[in-house]
């Protein structure tokens, strides 16, 4: 999005409303988190400007959110004590912040593409949860937990669960009913008409609602006044050097200790795996799907931490409660965190009385319905739907952090996604298919782009189930690592185990090995020895399988360079396929066939005439094809010209000017009846109906011909050292129908006694 956009008066004024909520949430938090970390509550406010202007400013995600993180707060804690003052402890966070410049230079935010969508939809759902079960006792009233702590164990010693259960008994009368009926505005804003009048988000509205509420209980008085406890608390300085006295400076001291690197690397390397997956998160919510670009937001991050700890800042993090409602108060760009850092600075300056009449209350509705749209229900329906492997991972993800806190919680989501992998390479890091060649039936062995170690069980198991005199392929071609205890296995099998067993081992893909070199054993293409062997039903069932495997995407793996060197010095086709010159009917790929495999006759209407005849001769009688195949297709232009044409009773010269066309219409129009034309014009739907039983039609009528005009074929047929028949193909299906020289269907089942058809001699 470019600056012209962004300082478009329209979405200044969107991202302004947007800024403005953020902040109101962020507010608390950034005092919460503080808190939580035990440190000084402004540190965290120090650390929400930083992350709302350096880090909004620097970042190239138009959504994302930073500033103190509550999956932080116990790895501050822990350095704040280990490394015995705030100020060294800030002497650390500048460290990570350059670690995080170095990461955003050499580019590691790629990082981000190996998280498993289940477990960042895992944390956006946990997050969502969270939210809920730490905000309703704010909702109440109950607000003896800091704002901005989401660990499960809490540092007042109760948990996330006795929390809820202590709420029962501190009910707050007025908290309450300005918690409550904030909730129900934001859940039914969008349904109520005055609503979009109004003109604002209905966060905005909740706060502004929620502050009069406020002023108006205090003159109330009694059990619904709500108090100082139940209201934001911003640290007011009377002075400028008071508010000076906020700040804090890095001890420098400290970097003569080894410590102090240690502190370091666990404060960057936390920060930048937390950024990484909430900035996945965020985008994944995005209504307007925008990409943040992760290595320049690892940049913007280092900047941050070094800002934010140069001043007496917490680290800061993307954060994505904060990012998530910047999201749903409908910002359109990055402005909109500039102005939640900007109003930071200037409120918590200037007029931090005003800011401490918002009750917390107000804010709790608004995180619950955030925490409501990252935890919805379908969000559980799609992670069922797409099985156990993005479930499990996804739920386990869930309950950890939940149950513990973010950081734990991820790692366990991780690991768990993490298992669900090796599991599944360890139960099929190959993929075998039985493929059908011409020469007989070879199993192909699909290696994975990984065969580490862990493989060698399985595919062992995998060599142990092949059976004497099958064909072995071992295709490496997607192949980038294999291991060399898998290569030494595959080794022994290809030399000694395979030959022992009878067994024919072809290998392919394996360019880069010293031990392996490809070589193919298994016939690829038609030789003499093959075409003896078959049938002419076998040979129709070979291109009725080979039609399958078209029909469902499922083409077998052939190598074209190796079959034109194999048929350079001759040829020995099994079938002569007479079809349409239609661009859409190439019989090689319709019936997923390699070089020297058929002849391929294609003329208009799939017509037959002298010099017809002539080539399938030659095909069958001398060249030794045992199949002839006439196959015409659905809406086949040619037919459909010669019925439009005999409607018309007009010729080709006439409607196209191309004279040479009226003997093929001639030909194809001997299978068109008056009969077939009702009393009105045909509509687009009949005259697709008709062409294609006209074109039924025009097969058997060629196959009539080819018989009738054709000694030779009609000898070869008599006795029955070929076969004749017609087919059909559905350009829109694929599939292919065959039919015998009356229009009855064939049988293509495979005879009861045949047994799986091994190699024959003759391998190329």
């Amino acid at each position: 999005m470019t600056d012209v956009k962004m300082f478009a008066p329209a979405n200044v004024f969107r991202d302004g409303l947007s800024g403005l909520v953020v902040f109101l949430v962020a507010l608390p938090l950034c005092l919460g988190v503080a808190v939580a970390s035990g440190a000084d509550p402004f540190t965290g406010l120090l650390a929400g400007i930083v992350g709302g202007l350096v880090v909004g400013i620097l970042s190239g995600s138009h959504t994302s959110v930073s500033g103190p993180a509550a999956g932080l707060t116990a790895v501050v804690a822990t350095e704040i004590g280990a490394l015995g003052t705030y100020e060294a402890f800030l002497a650390a966070v500048v460290l990570a912040g350059i670690l995080q410049l170095g990461l955003g230079v050499i580019k590691a935010g790629f990082l981000a593409e190996y998280f498993p969508t289940s477990v960042i939809k895992g944390l956006l759902a946990a997050i969502g949860v969270i939210l809920i079960l730490k905000q309703i006792p704010h909702l109440f009233g109950h607000d003896t937990d800091i704002e901005g702590e989401m660990s499960f164990n809490q540092p007042d010693n109760e948990n996330t669960f006795t929390e809820l259960w202590a709420t029962l008994t501190d009910l707050h009368a007025g908290a309450m009913a300005v918690g409550l009926v904030s909730l129900v505005i934001l859940f039914f804003w969008h349904r109520w008409k005055w609503a979009s009048r109004v003109g604002m988000p209905a966060a905005l509205f909740v706060v502004i609602l929620g502050v009069v509420a406020t002023l108006l209980l205090r003159k109330l008085g009694g059990e619904w006044m709500i108090g100082k406890s139940h209201l934001v608390e911003v640290p007011r300085a009377g002075s400028a050097a008071e508010f000076a006295s906020f700040l804090h400076f890095p001890d420098w001291g400290i970097l003569s200790s080894p410590r102090v690197y240690r502190s370091a690397l666990t404060i960057g390397l936390v920060a930048t795996l937390e950024t990484l997956l909430n900035l996945e998160a965020v985008d994944r919510i995005d209504p307007k799907r925008r990409i943040s670009p992760p290595n320049r937001e690892l940049l913007a991050q280092g900047a941050g931490n070094i800002a934010s700890g140069m001043i007496g800042g917490l680290p800061v993090t993307s954060v994505i409660v904060r990012s998530s409602v910047n999201i749903q108060t409908g910002n359109v760009t990055k402005l909109s965190t500039i102005f939640h850092g900007a109003l930071l600075l200037l409120c918590v300056g200037f007029i931090p009385h005003i800011l401490n009449l918002i009750p917390l209350a107000s804010l709790a509705a608004i995180l619950i319905y955030t925490g409501y749209k990252l935890a919805a229900p379908k969000l559980m329906k799609e992670m069922w739907a797409r099985g156990r492997t993005q479930f499990l991972p996804f739920v386990v993800t869930v309950l950890a952090i939940v149950l513990t806190d973010l950081l734990i919680g991820i790692i366990i989501g991780l690991g768990t996604a993490l298992a669900f992998i090796l599991y599944s390479n360890l139960r099929a890091p190959v993929r075998t298919v039985r493929e059908e060649h011409i020469g007989g039936d070879v199993i192909r062995i699909e290696l994975g782009n990984q065969v580490s170690f862990l493989n060698k069980a399985s595919l062992g198991e995998t060599l142990l189930s092949l059976k004497r005199g099958d064909q072995v392929l071992f295709d490496a071609r997607a192949t980038d690592y294999m291991d060399p205890d898998v290569e030494d296995m595959l080794l022994e099998f290809d030399r000694v185990t395979g030959p022992a067993r009878g067994i024919d081992v072809s290998l392919l893909g394996f360019r880069g090995s010293e031990a392996l070199s490809d070589k193919i054993r298994f016939v690829d293409t038609s030789t003499s020895e093959v075409q003896k062997e078959l049938s002419p039903e076998d040979v129709l069932r070979l291109l009725h399988a080979g039609n399958e495997r078209f029909r469902t995407g499922k083409r077998l793996s052939r190598d074209f360079g190796r079959q034109k060197d194999a048929t350079a010095d001759g040829q020995f086709p099994l079938a002569v396929l007479l079809s349409c010159i239609d661009s859409r009917t190439p019989a090689e790929l319709v019936f997923d066939l390699g070089l020297g495999d058929i002849f391929s006759v294609r003329i208009a209407g799939n017509v037959a005439k002298e010099k017809v005849f002539g080539s399938i001769e030659y095909s069958c009688a001398v060249a030794g094809a045992k199949l002839v195949v006439v196959m015409g297709h659905t809406r086949c232009g040619a037919v459909t010209s010669s019925v439009k044409l005999f409607e018309a009773d007009k010729s080709a010269l006439e409607a196209t000017g191309c004279g040479n066309l009226d003997a093929l219409v001639r030909n194809i129009q001997r299978s068109v009846h008056k009969e077939d034309f009702p009393d009105h014009e045909l509509s687009g739907e009949e005259l697709s109906e008709l062409a294609d039983r006209v074109a039924r039609r025009n097969v058997l009528a060629t196959l009539q011909a080819i018989r009738e005009q054709s000694d030779v074929l009609r000898g070869l047929s008599n006795r029955h050292e070929i076969l004749l028949c017609g087919a059909m193909y559905d350009v829109k299906g694929g599939g292919v129908e065959f039919f015998d020289e009356a229009g009855q269907p064939l049988d293509l089942t495979e005879p009861e006694a045949a047994a799986p058809k091994k190699a024959l001699p003759g391998a190329v």
